[in-house]
């Protein structure tokens, strides 16, 4: 990418059920991680659990980014047969998500 260029962020939080137990948190993660493999487009891929010492995270405690070179990308993503096939197996453990997607400044 040359200096002017930007990307597109595709961030991802997440807030598990109460009821998840951390082998299915381990899994999610597991699972999202296998992504990048399985789609093209994705530039790359880095996720965390929340450290803030604010306490603001509202319940969020897993933040996943996906970066990509084109809006296209990112689009074929989504409905890429692995991601939604993802998304299908979220809803045993998943209490909430909160999507942001940006173009970098």
């Amino acid at each position: 990418m040359s200096a002017n260029s930007t990307s597109l962020r595709h961030v991802v939080l997440f807030a598990f059920k109460e009821t998840a137990s951390a082998e299915d948190v381990d899994a999610v993660v597991a699972d999202f991680a296998t992504l990048p493999q399985a789609i093209p487009g994705i530039v790359s891929y880095e996720w965390g659990t929340n450290v803030s010492p604010e306490g603001l995270n509202d319940g969020f405690t897993h933040c996943f980014t996906l970066t990509f070179a084109r809006a296209e990308d990112r689009d074929a993503y989504l409905v890429h047969p692995a991601h939604e096939r993802f998304v299908g197996t979220l809803g045993k453990s998943l209490a909430r998500s909160l999507v942001v997607d940006y173009w970098t400044q």
